[in-house]
């Protein structure tokens, strides 16, 4: 055994001596080539100097033995494009090894240049490609990116009255101004006593976390513009002329993200605002009314014909220039702290937190549709429509009572009580509720009999309670989103508007029947 165990040992000390036998997928062949997963990395829409999501290039090795390959960009330094490959950034790479039968992963992203036409609004292509070079063997892969130029605002002041142009988009990026806690954020500032115009048509787009801050004057597609929308017209949700405001993520993945942007801002001195035949989506917040001196006049704003969808917001601090930053932690289509609020014919969709937040202040909801069904995996615990008479400052500090009108309205989502008044008791007799249907368990009863749960099921209010709208596609139904009604929705067979009527609905269609909600049915 002893003599066996020797020799053991010295067969072990002659391996050691001979030439490693490497695995066959570490052999370099001197033949075959590379394929790919496909043959083009296309990029949608991206603005000129915003760069780009990141894109994947997978590079296969098929062979058994190990390639050794080049890879270059066609641009190289001058390429709009970039490569990291193997952890580094840069043009390219030389000697990159494949094992046989494994991949390689390349990442490309782009920073599209402006193609020198000033007014361009049509998109233009920036082409490149990269190039493989394995055993003499040259193999490529196409690069191809489509451009937009837009107008820039990075960190900008509005001192004086201005009509924003319609023949580029526009995109706003913030910019942080001082340091430390004096530090504070601006997208573009609308400075008191100016007017920010913009006007039919428009779009609008925030880089992530990017603010429109207004403590002047908004106008969007304001009466100043009666052809906007002659009153033939059906306006549709492809409508050119409604003005858009979302995320400059213009890719497909993106198109229904909420939280890429911040939202509209109104602070303590804005006075005037009014927006008309709007789209915003895919914020943290649509409005804000920011109002940290609650006991001076009311920012206000006026909301007519107006679609906000896709909101979210998650440890949220809200900043308005020269304001006291007020951690709110939370999104919402509209959220007012001291505002006054005035929406008429106006959709909320999709909201994964409030679609209106209410902090005292006065809101008048007349002909609106909530319909809130957030794409999100966790459970909404809020109620659609929140209001409250205490601070979000402190939660303690109480506001002016709210004044809040909401009529001939639909509230309906995805929980059984899209209602919820904090402290109703002080502000009962400034609270109107009629003619409108509603999802709440809590006000179902027909009187003010218990303390803090109004009735709103008392027949002179002329409320439906609990019953499905019947909008004619929800998210369970499948297919595009409609929160119109369906021909037997028991909204169809209301009382008649409590209070005035808009004389068009949402879509600029004549309101002619019973029918609540932002939505005329046709």
């Amino acid at each position: 055994m002893r003599h066996f165990f020797l020799a053991f040992i010295l067969l072990g000390c002659l391996s050691a001596l001979l030439p490693g036998c490497e695995p066959k997928e570490d052999l370099v062949q001197t033949s075959g080539n590379l394929s790919f997963v496909q043959d083009t990395v296309q990029f949608d829409t991206v603005f000129t100097t915003v760069r780009t999501v990141t894109k994947r290039l997978w590079v296969y090795n098929r062979n058994r033995g190990a390639l050794k390959t080049d890879i270059r960009l066609a641009g190289a330094g001058a390429s709009p494009y970039s490569l990291i490959i193997s952890g580094d950034a840069g043009p390219g790479a030389s000697g990159i090894t494949v094992r046989g039968n494994d991949s390689l992963l390349i990442l490309v992203r782009a920073t599209v240049g402006d193609n020198g036409t000033a007014t361009a609004a049509k998109q233009f292509v920036v082409a490149d490609q990269i190039n493989f070079l394995t055993n003499g063997n040259a193999q490529n892969v196409k690069l191809v990116a489509y451009g937009q130029n837009a107008y820039f605002h990075h960190g900008e002041f509005i001192d004086k009255d201005v009509t924003w142009k319609t023949d580029k988009p526009h995109v706003i990026i913030n910019r942080t101004y001082g340091s430390g806690t004096q530090a504070y954020v601006v997208g573009v500032a609308v400075n008191p006593g100016t007017t920010l115009r913009i006007p039919k048509g428009a779009r609008i787009y925030s880089h992530a976390g990017a603010t429109l801050q207004v403590a002047g004057r908004l106008l969007v597609n304001d009466l100043s513009e009666p052809n906007a929308f002659v009153p033939t017209d059906t306006v549709k949700d492809t409508n050119a002329n409604i003005v858009r405001f979302g995320g400059d993520r213009l890719e497909d993945f993106y198109a229904d993200t909420p939280g890429q942007w911040g939202g509209l801002v109104f602070t303590s001195t804005s006075r005037g605002n009014r927006i008309r035949y709007a789209e915003i989506k895919n914020a943290t917040y649509g409005l804000l009314l920011l109002n940290t001196a609650p006991t001076g006049p009311l920012p206000d704003v006026a909301v007519d014909n107006t679609t906000i969808k896709n909101i979210s917001g998650n440890n949220v601090s809200f900043a308005g220039a020269a304001q006291t930053p007020v951690a709110l932690d939370t999104g919402g289509g509209i959220i007012s702290i001291a505002g006054d609020v005035k929406a008429t014919n106006c959709l909320f969709a999709n909201c994964a937190e409030y679609a209106l937040l209410g902090f005292g202040g006065v809101y008048d909801v007349n002909f609106c549709t909530v319909a809130n069904y957030p794409a999100t995996s966790a459970v909404r615990k809020s109620a659609s429509l929140t209001f409250t008479d205490k601070s979000p400052l402190d939660g303690v500090t109480t506001l002016s009572s709210p004044q809040i009108t909401l009529r001939n309205s639909i509230v309906w989502g995805s929980i059984d009580d899209e209602l919820y008044f904090d402290n109703v008791d002080a502000y009962r007799a400034s609270l109107v509720v009629r003619n409108s249907v509603l999802r709440t368990g809590t006000y179902a009863g027909t009187a003010f009999a218990t303390a803090g749960k109004p009735g709103l099921a008392d027949a002179v209010l002329g409320n439906l309670l609990n019953t499905d709208p019947l909008f004619a596609r929800s998210p369970f139904g499948g297919g595009q989103l409609d929160y119109s009604l369906q021909a037997t929705s028991p909204a169809l067979k209301m009382g008649p508007a409590y209070g005035t009527a808009p004389a068009r609905d949402l879509r600029n269609l004549l309101r002619v029947a019973r029918t609540v909600g932002a939505y005329e049915h046709k």
